[in-house]
């Protein structure tokens, strides 16, 4: 976890903090699984402290790697699925790049034309650079929004070509079910955001 850098002001134990931190990102774990893991190891420390440090340093760990990678590919691949948060149905996107790279994941209520517009408009955002090829499933709310937002992007709409952006939601799935859902859409954003920019940066190819 050496490659991001967070402040640790006021923190003693740095090496404890992110073992506890990559230890719930990476595995299915619950923060009383982990305390009972670093206990085994003969260190004391409690499931809301390893809450608390996976609220602190989570996000910012997960920045960190997502820095040190190469810049995203031209060719980006987008899907969207339904997640279950508080007993209500919402929507989980994801983008990621040829090579599987998570780009960016967005929880939303819906999935239509405005939903898929801030999708797009936060990809171009936030990683600073414009796709030659946009490829998704055959959801219309990709295409108005394609045309509004990247008009002159090459959007590719067939269900088999995405599979592997369907793929990158395996990782999520699993989490969901071990975590027994989640209980807010603030929460499963900041979550699912830290957990997709650390668990994959641990997983073989």
């Amino acid at each position: 976890m050496g490659s991001a850098s967070p402040s640790y002001k006021g923190h003693r134990y740095v090496e404890i903090i992110s073992h506890c931190v990559w230890l719930y990102f990476r595995f299915p774990l619950s923060f009383r699984e982990v305390e009972e893991l670093m206990l085994e190891r003969g260190v004391i420390v409690s499931h809301e402290t390893v809450r608390r440090w996976c609220a602190k340093f989570g996000q910012a760990y997960a920045n960190g790697l997502r820095r040190r990678r190469p810049r995203p590919g031209d060719k980006w691949h987008l899907d969207e699925v339904f997640i279950k948060i508080n007993g209500e149905q919402k929507y989980l996107w994801r983008a990621v790049d040829a090579d599987g790279n998570v780009l960016d994941i967005l929880v939303q209520n819906r999935r239509d034309t405005a939903a898929a517009r801030r999708v797009f408009r936060r990809l171009l955002k936030t990683t600073c650079s414009v796709p030659r090829v946009v490829v998704t499933d055959k959801l219309r709310s990709y295409g108005a929004a394609h045309r509004e937002v990247m008009p002159s992007v090459e959007h590719r709409s067939h269900k088999g070509l995405n599979n592997r952006a369907e793929n990158s939601h395996q990782p999520t799935r699993q989490r969901e079910r071990a975590m027994k859902g989640f209980r807010s859409i603030g929460g499963a954003q900041r979550f699912l955001s830290a957990f997709s920019g650390i668990s994959p940066h641990f997983r073989p190819r």
